[in-house]
């Protein structure tokens, strides 16, 4: 789930919210009439403006660069690995906090990118999808009066989640370049701030950090109440020899946070929903609280599956930024024969464009309006903001996909 979007559109066929298709229910009894309604706990919320843009995409046969998924196989030791478990019974119910194995590979991962030593037993659980993850800890550690600080441009489960929660999400936005403005952030602390959450790779732009901002963000929790949800799943796709600056460098984050990753983003299986939480033994007791009684386990023949990936198969996720990086220069090359600019993609695999040279319509239309005449479906930036800039115009464009994929969508592109 990313891009949290109210509505549709403008003018967007009413099918795209994929509810044209239900037939509209007889008029209610009398008896109907006086049923209970039910208070939205996200009156804002609407449908995700990738449901909207996917919906379009297939309608219109366009090339889908808009949602963030891949779309060539998953390595084929892992598809192995998944068929073996399955066929050897690992069917049901996996423990709670993950399976033994699996939290035993991710502890040796973490000491050896981080040098941070996790407790297998008590500091790491698996999750069913890295929003799993996000969901849970925002609200294991949010609720009434409570203040949580999102750097926006932001991945859109965060606000609905603080909602859910009960507290008030309070927006800081990032420099233009998408860096931290960390003075600004500081100022945006009150008593009532109980969480930062910080997104390196960041999604949507690419952004991410320095040492330096590991370091200002230490500076100005310490002190403080304040925990932090550090949102990694695009950890491993990083370029230019640059590298992953993890909260769990610093120990005295390390102390306070709860580091979010993915496994869908790492082994191209969006769908398979694993993820997992590494937070200090205190904050992961509560966590586990919330999510026993959210989804308890996630799937477990994939947890076996990535276990013995992880163990046999390291030079997988160590590969990842040379595997994408040649796509990502490839696709920036080609853009730049149309009148799309490439902004700078230090890590993840989203590519963001300024298409102010090619149009003057708001980051919406202009979405639709190259879906639709063009054939080629991208992601408006708006979306993830509470207020986006006043005539920004930017969208975004993945380029996780084979490269035939890619250059169909340039030809789109350049064609008059």
């Amino acid at each position: 789930m990313e891009g949290n979007y109210k509505d549709a559109a403008p003018h967007a066929p009413a099918h795209i919210s994929g509810v044209a298709s239900i037939p509209a229910p007889a008029p209610p009894s009398a008896v109907n009439l006086q049923l209970p309604t039910v208070n939205s706990k996200l009156p804002l919320v609407g449908t995700t403006i990738f449901t909207v843009m996917s919906a379009l995409a297939t309608e219109v046969g366009a090339v889908n660069l808009g949602q963030g998924f891949p779309d060539f196989p998953v390595p084929e030791f892992l598809v192995d690995a998944l068929t073996k478990a399955m066929r050897d019974g690992r069917n049901q119910y996996a423990p709670m906090a993950g399976i033994l194995p699996l939290r035993e590979a991710i502890a040796s991962q973490t000491l050896a990118l981080y040098g941070h030593a996790a407790a297998v037993d008590s500091e790491i659980t698996v999750t069913s999808g890295a929003s799993e993850a996000i969901f849970d800890t925002i609200v294991t550690v949010a609720g009434a009066g409570d203040e949580v600080i999102v750097l926006d441009p932001a991945y859109d489960l965060y606000e609905p989640a603080i909602a859910v929660a009960g507290a008030r999400c309070v927006r800081v936005p990032l420099a233009a370049d998408f860096s931290i403005d960390w003075d600004r952030t500081a100022s945006a602390i009150t008593p009532r701030t109980r969480l930062l959450i910080v997104n390196s790779p960041h999604n949507p732009t690419g952004a991410t950090w320095t040492a330096d901002d590991v370091s200002r963000l230490a500076g100005i929790v310490r002190g403080t109440r304040i925990l932090v949800l550090s949102d990694e799943v695009y950890e491993h796709i990083m370029y230019d020899g640059r590298r992953h600056e993890s909260v769990l460098r610093n120990e005295e984050l390390a102390a306070r946070s709860f580091v979010v990753s993915s496994f869908g983003k790492t082994y191209h299986c969006t769908g398979w929903r694993l993820g997992y939480v590494i937070a200090p033994a205190a904050l992961t007791a509560e966590l586990r609280k919330v999510h026993q009684y959210n989804t308890f386990s996630g799937f477990t023949a994939a947890q076996w599956a990535f276990a013995e990936m992880m163990g046999e198969h390291p030079e997988h996720r160590a590969g990842l930024g040379a595997f994408y990086q040649p796509k990502r220069d490839r696709f920036a090359s080609q853009l730049a024969r149309t009148k799309l600019r490439p902004l700078p993609v230090p890590g993840g695999y989203f590519q963001v464009v300024d298409y102010s040279a090619a149009s003057d319509l708001p980051d919406v239309e202009f979405a639709r309006w190259l879906c639709v005449e063009h054939g080629v479906a991208s992601i408006p930036l708006s979306p993830f903001y509470g207020s986006a800039p006043a005539g920004q115009r930017l969208v975004r464009f993945c380029f996780a996909k084979h490269q035939a994929t890619l250059d169909t969508a340039i030809a789109r592109l350049e064609a008059p």
